[in-house]
C-alpha cells in the first residue's frame, strides 16, 4: 500500500469516527442537519464566486442564475442551523436534483432547441429540420440515416464522419472528395485517400493521393508505389519522376536526399544520373562522417552501390573502429 491510498484511508476512518462521535452524543438529526449545512455553505461558496467572476465578466443571465443559487444555499444553511422548516430544506435538495438532471438531459443534446429534444427523429425528418433530425439519429446509432440527414443538411464533414462509425468507407471517401472539390482545401484529398484505402479501392486512393501530392510532393513516392500496385505503369513512372523533381530539388539543399534520387534513377533505369546521385549521397556521408562516425556505415553502402568496393571497405573498418571505441566508451561508464 502507498503512502497515498494510506493516508486517503486514514482520512475516511478519521471522519467515519468524527461523524460517529457526533451522531452518539447529540443524535443523529442533529449529524444529517450538520452534514447539509456543511454541504449548502460550500455550494453558497461556489455560487457567490461564481456570481463575482459572471457579473464581471458582465454574462448577467448567468450570473442571476449563479445569484439564485447562492439566496437558494444561503437560505438551506439558515434553515440547517434554526430547523423551523425542516421542510424548506428538502424543497431545496430536490430542486437541486430536477436542477442538475435538466442540465444533464440538456448538454446530452447540444445545439438543439427545447421543441426539438422533445420531437422524435423521424419527426424531424419528416418536418425538413434535417440538422436535428441528424443529430437524434446519431445519439441512437443510427450512423447511416444520420449521414444522410446531415447530407440534406449541408453538413458533409458530420455525415462523412457518420459513414466512418458506420464503416461505410466508401462513402465517407466521396464526401471527402466532394469537400476537396468544394472547398479547395487539400486536407480532404488526404482523407479521401485513406477512406478509400480502407475501403480496398487503390485505384481511387491512389487518385486522391495524387492531388494532395500536387501541394505536399514529399507524397509522390508513395502515389507511385500505389500505382505500381494496381498494374498503372504509365501513372507510376509519371509520379516517379515528380517524385525525382522533388527530391533533387531538395538535395540541393540537404544533400541526405541524393540517396532517394539514386534509387528513383535507378527504378527508372538512368544508370550514369543513378551514378551521379550516388556520388554526391557519398560525399555528403563523408562530410558527415567527419562530425559523426556513425556516417560511415552510409559511406560503405553509398560506395557499394557504386561498385567501389575499395573505398566501401575503407569506410566499413572506419565504422568498426567507431563502433569497438563506443563499447569501451560505455563500459567504462
Amino acid at each position: 500500500m502507498d503512502r497515498l491510498t494510506a493516508a486517503l484511508i486514514a482520512f475516511a476512518v478519521a471522519v467515519i469516527c468524527i461523524a460517529a462521535t457526533i451522531g452518539y452524543f447529540f443524535g443523529v438529526w442533529f449529524l444529517i442537519r450538520l452534514i447539509l449545512g456543511l454541504i449548502f455553505l460550500g455550494l453558497a461558496a461556489v455560487f457567490a464566486v461564481m456570481f463575482g467572476i459572471l457579473t464581471y465578466a458582465k454574462s448577467f443571465k448567468y450570473a442571476l442564475l449563479s445569484a439564485l443559487g447562492f439566496v437558494s444555499s444561503a437560505y438551506a444553511v439558515y434553515q440547517c442551523y434554526t430547523w423551523t422548516h425542516p421542510m424548506h430544506v428538502l424543497y431545496i435538495i430536490v430542486a437541486y436534483i430536477a436542477v442538475l438532471v435538466f442540465g444533464i438531459w440538456w448538454i446530452s443534446e447540444p445545439d438543439l432547441s427545447i421543441l426539438e429534444r422533445l420531437r422524435s427523429a423521424t419527426s424531424l425528418e419528416r418536418s425538413g429540420n434535417y440538422r436535428a433530425a441528424a443529430r437524434k439519429f446519431e445519439k441512437k446509432g443510427d450512423y447511416i440515416r444520420a449521414a444522410e440527414c446531415y447530407i440534406k443538411a449541408g453538413m458533409l464533414e458530420s455525415a462523412a464522419w457518420c459513414y466512418e462509425k458506420a464503416e461505410n468507407f466508401a462513402k465517407a471517401a466521396e464526401l471527402y472528395e466532394r469537400l476537396a472539390k468544394e472547398k479547395g482545401e487539400v486536407y480532404y484529398w488526404k482523407e479521401a485517400y485513406e477512406f478509400w484505402k480502407k475501403a480496398g479501392n487503390k485505384v481511387k486512393a491512389a487518385e486522391c493521393l495524387e492531388n494532395y501530392a500536387k501541394d505536399e510532393p514529399w507524397y509522390w513516392e508513395d502515389v507511385a508505389k500505389l500505382y505500381e500496385e494496381v498494374g498503372m505503369k504509365e501513372k507510376a513512372e509519371e509520379a516517379w519522376r515528380k517524385a525525382l523533381e522533388y527530391y533533387t530539388k531538395e538535395a540541393q539543399e540537404e544533400g541526405v536526399f541524393w540517396e532517394d534520387a539514386a534509387k528513383i534513377y535507378e527504378k527508372l533505369g538512368e544508370g550514369e544520373r543513378a551514378k551521379e546521385a550516388w556520388m554526391r549521397y557519398a560525399e555528403y556521408c563523408e562530410r558527415e562522417a567527419e562530425k559523426d562516425p556513425a556516417w560511415w556505415k552510409h559511406v560503405a553502402e553509398a560506395y557499394e552501390n557504386l561498385g567501389d568496393m575499395q573505398k566501401a571497405e575503407e569506410a566499413r573498418r572506419r565504422y568498426e573502429e567507431y563502433k569497438k571505441l563506443r563499447t569501451k566508451t560505455e563500459i567504462h561508464k
